[in-house]
């Protein structure tokens, strides 16, 4: 005779730092496991937190709170199904990485986090003592075993519960998305299944937080590796999940799969969420940019307006006597194509009078890159103006490949609060404004159909700093400049790498040289979306003073 379990599962979005917020969002979801009949509900990793917390789990009165916040919902939830919930925990001198099986009005049962990762975004060996491999532990009669996300990308700890007697696996987990991860997570968690003969539920969180965008995508195996449930990525969701046991074990019964969208659709949901949630989160409504003509700004409007609705977002063109008509035309079509706010700003008299400021200390030197850079700090002060008068974020619109090789002015173009497309290479940028012009999604709150010109998308890359100026008189082509950044960034290569690869040696020192002479600027510059595990600031941690080169 067949015995039944019901969980469900919370795929939710939470506040790091907002203790009291979170909690509420765990009692909303086990009162919806209760009127479901569930006999557990289930939220990710460090859900009453927040993930990644950093340094600040360490604060005692901060962890202390947390605790409490999880004994107050074990009392409050004391009347229905168990409720499982990521926290910190101490244990002696220790602060761990804590999974809590609230029941009964108590807490019944708690996980130690085994692993600690310790490399891309994770320094989770600075932050907490690792936890000894435990067994199951028992929810209306069912043993259940959570390897807390590192675990589960080991053997040793799945392999341990299930010889201890868990009959199923409930994996918690704040797993940052980066292009492809969830590919791997599927690959590791079918070989978990595989190894323990077990069904596995792995359970993300969602959202964004700083830099990392959480993507959830949660879903179900069965044993031997069948899919039996997909939640959907970048999207809140509460499933239930109907588990039976019958002479071989427990199986879950088949539920909804939801699309896992492509690449660029991935990259594209992941910038539009953590804009979206930064702002939210930081309690920003309204955001502003420069809005240039070129392709980065105008995917950057349309990332904005997807995120926050055009009425949120205002885009200013600020011309100087470099900026080409066409640019002013196709500024204007994009700003009107999203419906947003256009301002249009002029520098021409501020650049006059700071010129004028400046002429007795430059008496007697020729116009250079001081003066090219002098429109660009006008550009970000006006701006940051704006920004101060009416509480509008503003968004910095520089690319991977521009923030690599510091192709941009510290103080000027990158002044700003968040910048959307920082781990996008200008080549992917192109990649991202066509797929947008073609795509409509129900999550977008901006309009449908080719908001980017396809001259926007088209024409030659230009700063407009100085007359008929191109960003390949400084630089490689992009699709060269790409290409070798992939290999000495995103692969750790070496100069060596590059001329196998058939690139110009000149052409790959240069971008070396510049790669890490922009290191100081980098420091400095807006956070961004995270859309590789080799993404600027915690991924790829350098010396801002380095005299080291490949030779």
């Amino acid at each position: 005779m067949s015995e039944r379990f019901r969980l469900t599962l919370a795929q939710l979005n939470p506040t790091v730092g907002d203790l009291a917020g979170n909690a509420a969002l765990a009692r909303e979801a086990w009162e919806a496991g209760r009127a479901a009949g569930a006999d557990l509900v289930a939220l990710p990793e460090m859900f009453v937190t927040g993930y990644n917390p950093q340094d600040l789990v360490m604060k005692p009165a901060f962890h202390q709170a947390a605790i409490a916040t999880v004994e107050g919902l074990a009392r409050d939830c004391a009347d229905g199904p168990a409720l499982a919930i990521g926290g910190p925990a101490l244990e002696g001198v220790g602060l761990y990485n804590a999974y809590y099986i609230l029941q009964g009005g108590r807490i019944a049962a708690r996980v130690l986090k085994h692993h600690l990762p310790n490399e891309t975004v994770f320094d989770e060996k600075r932050l907490y003592a690792s936890g000894p491999v435990a067994g199951p532990y028992a929810v209306a009669g069912v043993r259940i075993g959570s390897p807390i996300c590192e675990d589960s990308w080991h053997a040793d700890v799945a392999e341990t519960l299930a010889e201890t007697g868990a009959e199923i696996l409930l994996v918690p987990n704040g797993s940052p998305h980066y292009r492809e991860k969830m590919t791997v997570r599927q690959n590791l968690m079918v070989a978990r299944v595989i190894e323990t003969g077990l069904p596995l539920v792995y359970l993300n969180m969602v959202g964004g937080q700083d830099d990392q965008v959480f993507d959830g995508g949660s879903f179900v195996l069965n044993p031997g590796g069948a899919l039996a449930l997909q939640l959907p990525m970048f999207q809140e969701a509460v499933a239930h999940v109907d588990f039976t046991r019958g002479a071989d074990g427990w199986r879950a019964d088949p539920g909804p799969l939801a699309h896992l969208p492509g690449d660029l659709e991935q990259d594209y949901h992941a910038m539009v969420l953590s804009l979206r949630d930064y702002l939210r989160k930081a309690g920003f409504s309204k955001v502003l940019l420069g809005l240039s003509g070129g392709v980065d700004s105008a995917i950057v409007a349309t990332i904005a307006v997807d995120a926050l609705s055009a009425d949120n977002v205002r885009c200013v063109m600020l011309p100087s006597e470099y900026t080409s008509p066409e640019s002013l035309e196709d500024a204007q079509a994009v700003a009107e194509n999203l419906g947003c706010r256009y301002d249009f700003l002029p520098i021409a008299e501020g650049r006059a009078a700071i010129t004028a400021t400046l002429a007795p200390l430059f008496e007697g030197t020729a116009p250079d890159l001081t003066e090219e850079n002098i429109q660009s700090r006008l550009r970000g002060l006006l701006l940051m103006a704006l920004s101060n008068k009416f509480g509008e974020m503003l968004l910095t619109t520089g690319n991977k490949s521009e923030v690599a090789v510091g192709y941009a002015t510290i103080y000027g173009d990158m002044a700003g609060g968040y910048n959307p497309i920082k781990d996008l290479y200008k080549t992917r940028v192109f990649d991202i404004c066509r797929w947008r012009n073609a795509h409509t999604r129900a999550w977008m709150a901006g309009p449908a159909g080719a908001v980017i010109p396809p001259r926007v998308i088209d024409k030659p890359p230009s700063a407009e700093l100085r007359a008929d100026q191109k960003d390949s008189d400084s630089l490689p082509d992009y699709p060269v400049l790409d290409a070798i950044l992939h290999i000495l960034v995103d692969q750790d290569g070496a100069i060596a790498d590059c001329v196998a690869a058939g690139f110009d040696e000149a052409d790959a020192r240069q971008v070396e040289h510049l790669l890490y002479i922009s290191e100081y600027k980098r420091f400095q510059a807006a956070p961004g979306t995270r859309l590789t595990s080799r993404a600027f600031w915690l991924d790829r941690r350098y010396p801002i003073v380095n005299r080291w080169r490949d030779r």
